[in-house]
């Protein structure tokens, strides 16, 4: 079963383009965690938030990641990091289109 990770903190910039050149090395370092299938980058300007939906390919793979990229976050100075953990009903999300 695959399991969908939703994170998102407050963040104060960069934004678009800016923000793929200043995490380009990030992001590729997170297209080799353990059990990751994709990730979607997510921001908001003008709620001055960041974070992402990422699929993994099981709940321990997911649940690694969030206790680990919690810490990196907060070692960047990032107060609050939200993480939700959610089991993805294959059957129904392919009737909507989903990338699974």
């Amino acid at each position: 079963m695959n399991y969908i990770l939703q994170v998102d903190f407050p963040y104060a910039g960069p934004w678009g383009q800016e923000m793929t050149e200043a995490m380009d090395g990030l992001a590729r370092s997170i297209a080799l965690e353990p059990g990751l299938i994709w990730k979607i980058w997510t921001e908001n300007e003008t709620a001055q938030e960041a974070g992402g939906i990422y699929l993994f390919q099981d709940i321990a793979s997911a649940e690694a990641y969030l206790a680990m990229h919690t810490a990196r976050l907060k070692e960047f100075g990032i107060p609050r990091v939200n993480g939700k953990i959610f089991a993805v009903n294959d059957a129904l999300s392919r009737i909507d289109r989903a990338p699974i």
